[in-house]
């Protein structure tokens, strides 16, 4: 913490700004008290107390020439209701990224006769209903709130004390927190578990495509197929499986007889090879 001296007023820069006015730099120097700016002499038209630590917006000193006060970064939470008195001819006030969080806290500016633009971005009160309209409604003299303008809107809202008194109320109500529902245990066990598929359990997906009885089935394996992912309730038939079972029983039906034993299994092999080929033509035509 950095007590604001007149020492440290002296040895601080001054110049000329971009728009000609002569502008006192006391930014970024862990500021957390405004005092002793009758040091200053009334010698500057814009004063930058930016990146301080400033609670406070209060203990100024009769301003009269200060047109500009940049104090933005701070964490201002309260402004001296007399403010005008000591600074008569401010007009551009920046208050950008402070505490300032019910609306009632700005109704001290409304003692600056002169105040022309006023910047509250980055403050909680900009969050309140009815924010703009409220702010430029009370400061009768401001053209700009946050780099917009919206007068008409705001007298016709504001008409009446009762609407005004209202809007703060409303500005200092706080918000109850949203309490998120707990999924169950057993909610989470119902939840089907999903899995990728092994390449076996592939091979038999584009077996089932290829023998599914309806479009819907055809849809919902290919939709497994794609993701890549296999929820834990698909049943796959097992085509290996049943085509073991059918080549033991033509084994089974085989005749004891060497003639018709050698006929029979070629007749059995050329009926698969032709299968099999028939199943690669449907995965091209599909895939």
């Amino acid at each position: 913490m950095v007590r604001l001296t007149a020492d440290l007023i002296w040895k601080s820069p001054h110049f000329f700004n971009a728009i000609k006015e002569r502008e006192l730099d006391l930014r970024g120097n862990k500021i957390a008290v405004i005092e002793n700016l009758g040091a200053t002499e009334d010698q500057f038209d814009t004063i930058d107390l930016s990146d301080n630590e400033i609670v406070k917006l209060e203990n100024m000193p009769h301003l009269n020439r200060l047109g500009t006060l940049i104090i933005n970064n701070n964490r201002i939470t309260r402004i001296n209701p007399n403010i005008g008195e000591f600074l008569p001819k401010l007009h551009t006030l920046v208050l950008t990224n402070n505490r300032l969080v019910n609306l009632v806290e700005i109704d001290p500016l409304t003692s600056l006769p002169k105040l022309q633009f006023l910047s509250l971005l980055d403050n909680s009160i900009t969050k309140k209903p009815n924010y703009r309209l409220y702010v430029i409604h009370k400061l009768k003299s401001l053209r700009v709130l946050d780099f917009k303008k919206e007068r008409m809107e705001a007298a016709s809202l504001f008409a009446s004390e009762e609407m005004e008194e209202e809007a703060k109320k409303e500005s200092m109500k706080t918000l109850m927190p949203v309490e998120v529902p707990n999924v169950s245990e057993e909610e989470e066990q119902q939840t089907p578990k999903v899995v990728a598929p092994t390449p076996e359990q592939i091979i038999a997906i584009k077996a089932a495509i290829v023998n599914s009885q309806t479009l819907e089935e055809v849809a919902r394996l290919e939709k497994v197929l794609k993701s890549g992912q296999l929820p834990a309730d698909l049943k796959i038939p097992d085509y290996d499986s049943g085509s073991k079972d059918v080549k033991e029983n033509d084994e089974k039906m085989v005749p004891d007889v060497e003639n018709e034993a050698d006929v029979e299994p070629n007749n059995v092999e050329n009926q698969k090879n032709d299968e099999l080929a028939a199943m690669e033509q449907m995965l091209v035509l599909l895939y």
